[in-house]
């Protein structure tokens, strides 16, 4: 199959032999006006393409295969993250408005076949790292048998999904962790965003700081390699406890990410509670001296490094002041199964609904390649934090972290 490719301020789409098919009108029909053209570059995006000219230039030198998903701008996405619940057992004031939010019905969730025939689709595209987040996916009362079927596609030599991992608060992990790595887990992230239990309290609105550090230990026993552990840095909330966290990594080997504060509906982001990557490894330069710059993977969304004499890694997830949109190669699908392009992008489509109208799982192809062959370049086509907060978008929770 041959697309057409260019761009336009207008509404060019994506056509397959010429015509128009079921799967387009399914696009726009699900999409509801939200998946707009291509639009052109500005300055600033004009300068993240000269910065990673190098590897755009490789993008376009190799001869691709029909079936990658790749956006216009020549970025190979291999990553999907897959959120399996909007349901979580804690209530982060980063993710979760404090008044709650009302839960998409449980028939207007994927079932867990549903999970299967979507992943199925996007690793014959060549995804081959897929995510389990949520909500707290281990919430999930199937979530036992939806890790027991990705292992099942691990290990089919059909595909070329090398990396099962999660993204979990913690809460349920260590009961459940022996049995998850025989199932065929590769990887975990915990969200953790202080190290005193009265705060946790504070910022989670639940109890349970004990049991993440617990699940944190049994995760490291298990010899994954890195643990990664998540902490979104607030002004006036954890960012006191920067220097105690980063002092975590000096006997364990643990990657601890410090993210960058960021908008979504129901959080009460403010600019005030922002803290940058800059002003975050000022402080760190302060404490210990100069640190030394890791190896970064090249879709890595983590800039890592490493204090001296220190086993683990930090690392700074600088989605707002630094962005590292030019080599995006992840994907999200709802729980209620809407294909996300952009974490920050409102452009949606359902491929919940294109399964249960009947559609093929060449209808599902046809769709996410033109969904993804869409892509904004950076920030779901804003320009900056403040741009993002002024539009609306999901609360973080009914995304998938």
């Amino acid at each position: 199959r041959r697309r057409k490719r260019g761009r336009s301020t207008g509404g060019d789409e994506l056509h397959a032999g010429g015509r128009e098919g079921a799967a387009m009108r399914w696009l726009r029909r699900m999409s509801g006006g939200r998946l707009n053209g291509l639009r052109r570059l500005g300055a600033a995006e004009e300068e993240q393409v000269v910065l990673s000219s190098a590897a755009q230039q490789q993008a376009q030198n190799v001869k691709q295969s029909p079936k990658q998903l790749q956006d216009s701008f020549g970025r190979q996405h291999t990553y999907l993250r897959i959120s399996l619940t909007e349901r979580c057992n804690l209530r982060c004031m980063y993710c979760m408005p404090e008044e709650g939010i009302e839960l998409s019905p449980s028939e207007k969730l994927l079932t867990a076949a549903e999970i299967e025939r979507v992943t199925r689709v996007f690793l014959s595209h060549g995804i081959n790292k897929v995510r389990l987040t949520g909500g707290e996916p281990l919430v999930r009362k199937d979530f036992d048998y939806i890790m027991e079927r990705m292992g099942a596609l691990k290990r089919n030599p059909e595909y070329n999904l090398r990396n099962i991992a999660i993204t979990t608060n913690g809460i349920s992990l260590k009961r459940k962790l022996n049995d998850l790595v025989s199932a065929g887990l590769t990887a975990v992230n915990i969200s953790l965003d202080t190290l005193v239990p009265a705060k946790f309290e504070l910022i989670t609105r639940r109890l349970g700081h004990e049991r993440v550090l617990e699940a944190i230990d049994a995760s490291l026993d298990a010899n994954f390699g890195p643990v990664k552990i998540n902490c979104v840095l607030m002004r006036g909330v954890n960012d006191d406890e920067l220097i105690d966290f980063c002092r975590l990594t000096e006997k364990k080997n643990i990657d601890m990410r410090f993210i960058e504060y960021m908008p979504f509906d129901g959080n009460k982001w403010s600019n005030k509670k922002f803290v940058s990557y800059a002003e975050a490894m000022e402080r760190i330069t302060g404490e210990f001296g100069k640190v030394d710059k890791a190896f970064d993977e090249r879709n890595d969304t983590s800039k890592h490094y490493r204090i001296p004499g220190f086993q683990g890694r930090i690392g700074f997830i600088t989605s707002m002041s630094n962005h590292f949109c030019g080599t995006c190669n992840r994907l999200r699908l709802t729980a209620d199964g809407n294909l996300k392009v952009c974490l920050f992008g409102s452009a949606e489509v359902s491929l919940r609904d294109i399964m249960r109208d009947g559609g093929t799982d060449e209808d599902l192809s046809e769709v996410i390649a033109a969904a993804v062959y869409k892509k904004h370049f950076a920030l779901g086509g804003n320009q900056d934090m403040f741009e993002i907060a002024s539009h609306k978008n999901r609360p973080m929770i009914t995304i998938g972290g």
